[in-house]
């Protein structure tokens, strides 16, 4: 963009200097054509018998000869010369007036040029001098006039001209550079498509058929993707091999409170498998981290969220589940994670609806609240789950989200599915919310970021 408007910029100020610089010239060479016939006039004339002025100029040029052309000689003796004046015929009876030389001075060449308007309307331009014709000292003015109108015409039509050839140059020069850079920039846009594949999980790394001027660029990225790679499959191992060596000894621990008496069974248990979910939180956790920048973490919402509505509606047969989702939704998040904190609010919303759940997963404009850094250039997905049961008030839905706290205990579960959901949202930088829908019951609220299948 700037290229072509510099290049439209140079083109103007070509243009002007052209033009102005073609003016220049056809002034100089017309004052030179005026000069030149000044004198063809003088060597012409001279003073014949009875003191009169004779001769008959031929300066080659029709004008001179027409009426009312704009172009004219005329001889007009000085003193006491008394002879009678000479003029050419194109000006007939009209006369032209003489400047007062304070106003018009002569030059080192004792001539000297004015323009002025003649009576047929013509812009006319005067060259004028003084010569002595004999030795008795008597002398007569010489004057050639040409027509301005004439020669700024001849500028007009060379300013057209020019013109006319600058935009056929200047739009060839934009056609030829438009195709260059389109040409040029296929390449870029292969690797942009490329690069759209891997953020939608479609390609693990830039493959294609690239000019070596940006094959460095393309080493580089699918070295990073590699390396990014690699640290996700460290902490994911890191993480297994953590999860594995803890899992043994907390079974131990739940296993041997068993034998204990009943006051410190209790006890013991309930320690023992808080720090089960406890350390289940933190693995998940340093997965979460490990891979929350990745590209490569993809999820296509569509068939995760069928997946789970065929579920509930087979361990829940007497309730109804409906589903409505934005087509082709891809969140940036791993599928575990988005069907342990989706199943999680699902379940929660068969376990107390009367009738049926209703899930949604739709585009939005909002970042979740207290969003900072980049959620602005970020895009995002609201997943509701809805249902018609009782809800709960809004000191109720604090109490819920806090971990370990069970609002009914007359039903299973460990109070602990609300509280992972909200850890789960907030690690992908997303949100949680739980408030009254608009079917009387409880509406739970995530938005999580997505990632757009334009990529351009």
């Amino acid at each position: 963009m700037l290229a072509t408007l510099w290049s439209g910029l140079a083109l103007v100020v070509i243009a002007l200097v052209i033009s102005a610089l073609y003016r220049q010239s056809a002034e100089r060479a017309f004052t030179d054509l005026l000069r030149a016939q000044l004198y063809n006039v003088i060597n012409s004339v001279s003073i014949g018998e009875n003191n009169s002025l004779v001769g008959n100029p031929q300066l080659g040029d029709l004008r001179y000869s027409q009426p009312e052309t704009g172009w004219y000689w005329i001889i007009e003796p000085l003193g006491t010369f008394a002879a009678a004046p000479l003029s050419s015929s194109s000006l007939g009876v009209s006369k032209i007036a003489v400047p007062s030389i304070l106003n018009v001075p002569f030059n080192n060449r004792y001539e000297r040029f004015y323009p002025l308007t003649d009576a047929f309307g013509n812009n006319v331009l005067v060259a004028e001098t003084e010569v002595v014709l004999d030795s008795e000292g008597r002398a007569a003015r010489f004057r050639v006039a040409g027509n301005l109108d004439a020669m700024e015409e001849d500028i007009r039509a060379f300013d057209r001209s020019l013109y006319v050839a600058l935009v056929i140059f200047g739009v060839g020069s934009l056609i030829v550079n438009g195709g260059a850079i389109l040409f040029g920039l296929r390449p870029l846009d292969r690797a942009r498509r490329a690069l759209g594949k891997i953020r939608q999980g479609e390609a693990e790394r830039l493959e294609g058929d690239f000019p070596r001027e940006i094959m460095p660029l393309v080493n580089e990225v699918n070295a990073l993707i590699e390396s990014n790679r690699r640290i996700v499959d460290r902490a994911r191992m890191q993480v297994g091999n953590l999860a594995h060596s803890l899992k043994t000894p907390l079974a131990v621990l739940i296993n041997e409170a068993r034998t204990l008496e009943p006051a410190h069974q209790d006890l013991v248990r309930s320690q023992a498998e808080a720090m089960q979910a406890q350390v289940q939180s933190y693995l998940n956790r340093a997965r979460i981290a490990a891979q929350r920048e990745s590209v490569l973490v993809r999820s296509d919402v569509e068939p995760v969220l069928e997946r789970l509505i065929r579920v509930m509606r087979r361990l829940n047969p007497d309730k109804d589940f409906n589903l409505q989702v934005e087509p082709g939704a891809v969140l940036a998040m791993e599928q575990q994670d988005v069907e342990e904190t989706v199943g999680n609010l699902l379940e929660n919303a068969a376990r107390f609806c009367r009738t049926g759940v209703w899930l949604s997963a739709v585009a939005t404009a909002e970042a979740p609240t207290g969003e900072t850094g980049d959620g602005a250039r970020r895009t995002w997905l609201e997943i509701a789950v809805e249902d018609d049961g009782p809800g709960l008030d809004p000191g109720q839905a604090d109490e819920a989200m806090k971990r370990g706290r069970r609002l009914d205990e007359s039903r299973p579960g460990a109070g602990l599915g609300l509280s992972i959901v909200r850890e789960i949202a907030g690690e992908y930088q997303g949100g949680f919310r739980l408030v009254r829908g608009i079917r009387g019951g409880l509406r739970a609220v995530l938005v999580l970021p997505s990632v757009s299948r334009d990529v351009a």
